[in-house]
């Protein structure tokens, strides 16, 4: 058996390493991967380059501790086993099912207190949604949403449809989501959206009021999660703002640009834009919100939604490149993309 490590070599084109199965250290395990989640945000913009060359990859997860530059070894969502433990590791870890914020690999070493054990009730399909769910719980927490107010997610891509599966338990006055992919929108009204756009409707204030069958008003959104990876997209979420509306960011472009128009009335309307990231608590929710705290409310969310219906595609690890071809030239095709792995 092989150790199968996925490396971004350049722009577009990934290659399959080959080396021996690590040994774990006295103080860690040996874990065979199962499943592995690509993210088609983030992972995407890695696959094509348009990353901020020499930026931190991820300051908070230990396995992405480099620099943005190639070649490099990415991904951050593992579902597998443990199955060795070094000599100074209680041993009882072996055989559990976990999972790792970690990059495509068949088999890795890892201290056991950066894996994270499955609920007994989790299957591994939807365990390996777990670091998008968390990214979903943060931007809700990030926006704050109010009993009855009008909420919009705008792009209904993997990290979309979680979110609005969260927002979906709360007691909005509406929930909508906006993607020009159909498919995509009735997975939102399948999560609990009642309505969905495409997010080019001419007179969108009307439709939205009189859709969600409330009274006259503004017509305006008073939440908007901009979710779409384009920094373009922005200037169609503005156009749904009213007076005091709330933007919340959750979108990393890269080195993707895009005019913003804010010369009409986002001024005088005061608009709040705010960006929001996984990788740490927001600071006025920190005095009582730890990370751990937030993971645990991102199993709830996995538990209670259960999202292994969002897997469309399964490939063979050693088919890496053509999963990545898929989301770059077919993005409309796909949801959630997952990685395979040959039994350990």
């Amino acid at each position: 058996m092989k150790q199968l490590s996925l490396l971004f070599k350049q722009p577009l084109t990934t290659e399959l390493r080959e080396m021996p199965v690590p040994e774990p250290a006295p103080d860690q395990v040996l874990v065979a991967n199962r499943l592995s989640a690509i993210s088609a945000g983030t992972e995407m913009l890695v696959y094509q380059g348009l990353f901020p060359e020499n930026m931190a990859v991820d300051t908070a997860i230990a396995s992405l501790s480099g620099r943005l530059r190639y070649p490099l070894m990415y991904g951050y969502s593992c579902v597998g086993k443990v199955v060795a433990a070094g000599s100074c590791v209680d041993h009882s870890w072996i055989g559990r099912r976990v999972f790792a914020f970690h990059p495509h690999e068949s088999h890795f070493v890892s201290l056991p207190e950066e894996l994270l054990p499955l609920p007994p009730d989790v299957t591994e399909e939807d365990a390996v949604f777990l670091a998008g769910m968390e990214t979903a719980v943060n931007l809700v927490m990030d926006g704050r949403p109010l009993l009855g107010e009008r909420v919009m997610v705008w792009g209904l891509g993997v990290v979309g449809l979680l979110t609005t599966a969260v927002l979906a338990r709360y007691p909005l006055a509406v929930l909508a989501g906006v993607d020009p992919v159909v498919t995509r929108c009735q997975a939102a009204m399948d999560l609990g959206a009642q309505l969905t756009f495409g997010g080019t409707e001419p007179e969108g204030d009307f439709v939205f009021t009189a859709a969600a069958g409330e009274s006259p008003g503004d017509g305006k959104a008073d939440l908007i999660f901009e979710l779409t990876g384009n920094p373009q997209a922005l200037n169609g979420a503005l156009s749904w703002a009213g007076f005091d509306t709330r933007i919340v960011i959750g979108s990393w472009y890269g080195t993707k640009s895009g005019p913003i128009g804010l010369g009409g009335r986002f001024h005088r309307d005061r608009v709040q834009i705010a960006a929001s990231q996984v990788s740490t608590i927001a600071p006025q929710l920190s005095g009582r919100w730890s990370k751990s705290r937030r993971l645990q409310t991102a199993w709830q969310m996995v538990q209670a939604i259960r999202p292994s219906a969002l897997i469309t595609h399964r490939f063979d690890i050693r088919k890496a490149q053509s999963a990545y071809e898929l989301l770059s030239n077919n993005p409309k095709d796909a949801l959630q993309v997952v990685m395979v792995y040959p039994s350990e």
